[in-house]
């Protein structure tokens, strides 16, 4: 009897109706991906297989496959958002616990500086150092100091990059003197509590190609170095550098307390004297005061780096890219989310542009790959199913009614 087929047939073309709802529902989801009912044709069959051949009794739904195929990527302007071109999975720290997956990266900050989806998963990272070079492969939750400074750093080191005018005669060759500030210079360091120590360096020409330096802490006066410093020079201009070694160092002192003191290396490494006027080419040093987090960038290998108002710039982490051997394994859960079963398989973990993994577009959303056109189309061919099958009902049913009528 055909009831048992046109009853399955009208099931499935249900079925199919709602995958197709489904998807024209989400065509505007950012990261969405479009799912397809695949049906599978049941036969009935005699007891061991034997005697006599298989019968059709109808139609079921074998499974809802989703495409992964990549989505169109829109250009928002949101630092926070993420699109990634081509393969790979952000992982997610669900609010239970669980870990997720997903190609939806409409990510913001909560309170708590972590870096969240719309559903408070928390994005997973690896940890870099300031730098952004990623220490290992150990995910965590990315998160940014939002609820407070950066604290202080204290200066270490300071680099210099100048010429000194070898025309300069012997400062004490002449009447009166050459000053000692024709040639200097000064920058500002700072103590461990981000306190600025003014730091000035003099520079007096002591014989053909030797230069002595003098430094002044805390608007002091020059003075030499302890023991006296030189900076000896090569016939071509370039600084000899056995004059510079061992590196030398200076001692700062706190202007909160003058008895705190600490030490400074000076890199003269790339100091030259050529016949041209002196002049500063390059000075910095690695201190700084304490800044709050102003900005932040991703950049397409996926470093969160972090922008403050000291001017600093540092890493916060690297996103974390996952896949797998089985996407079709993936379980969607809701949310513009994914968990990964036994036919998926375990992550694998990646970075953003490295290998297979696709790379990062900061300020970009991925669309849903929905193709509306098709989808109307496919909801037109599964309502003449669903109508075809309801009338063999309708057909079996009439048959059914002239057997009884029969006399």
């Amino acid at each position: 009897m055909a009831f048992q087929q046109g009853l399955s047939g009208l099931n499935s073309a249900s079925r199919n109706l709602d995958v197709i709802g489904h998807n024209i529902a989400n065509a505007n989801t950012v990261g969405m991906k479009s799912s397809r009912a695949e049906f599978a044709e049941i036969y009935a069959s005699s007891v061991s297989g034997a005697g006599g051949s298989n019968k059709g009794i109808g139609v079921t739904l074998a499974s809802v496959s989703q495409s992964f195929n990549q989505g169109n990527i829109t250009v928002t302007g949101n630092d926070l958002d993420l699109a990634i071109n081509g393969n790979g999975f952000f992982e997610l720290t669900q609010p239970n616990g669980t870990l997720a997956y997903s190609r939806a990266g409409q990510f913001k900050l909560d309170r708590e500086g972590n870096i969240v989806n719309t559903l408070g998963g928390q994005l997973m990272g690896y940890p870099t150092d300031e730098a952004g070079n990623r220490l290992s492969f150990q995910s965590q939750p990315l998160s940014l100091p939002t609820g407070g400074l950066i604290p202080a750093r204290q200066t270490g080191a300071i680099t210099a990059e100048f010429n000194l005018d070898a025309r300069a005669v012997v400062a004490s060759s002449v009447t009166p003197p050459t000053p000692l500030t024709t040639y200097g210079t000064s920058l500002i360091g700072y103590d461990a509590q981000g306190v600025e120590v003014p730091v000035g360096l003099a520079f007096t020409k002591t014989a053909n190609n030797t230069w002595e330096v003098y430094t002044s802490v805390n608007g002091s006066a020059p003075a030499p170095f302890v023991p006296p410093l030189e900076l000896r020079f090569n016939t071509d201009g370039t600084l000899d550098q056995s004059s510079i070694t061992p590196t030398p160092s200076l001692t700062l002192a706190s202007p909160n307390d003058p008895t705190v003191t600490f030490p400074v290396t000076l890199d003269f490494s790339n100091v030259t004297q050529f016949g041209t006027d002196f002049s500063v080419h390059n000075l910095d040093q690695d201190g700084y005061y304490p800044g709050e987090l102003t900005s932040l960038s991703i950049g397409e290998n996926g470093v969160v780096t972090g922008r403050y108002s000291n001017g600093e710039t540092r890493a916060a982490g690297q996103v974390a890219l996952v896949n797998f051997r089985n996407i079709q394994g993936l379980s969607p859960s809701g949310g513009g989310v994914w968990e990964a079963t036994y036919a998926s398989g375990e992550p694998v973990r990646g970075e953003p542009g490295a290998g297979n993994f696709g790379s990062l577009r900061s300020g970009a959303l991925e669309d849903s790959n929905v193709d509306l056109t098709a989808e109307l189309v496919n909801m037109m061919t599964a309502q003449r199913a669903y109508q075809a099958n309801a009338q063999t009902i309708k057909t079996q049913d009439q048959v059914m009614s002239t057997l009884l009528n029969m006399r």
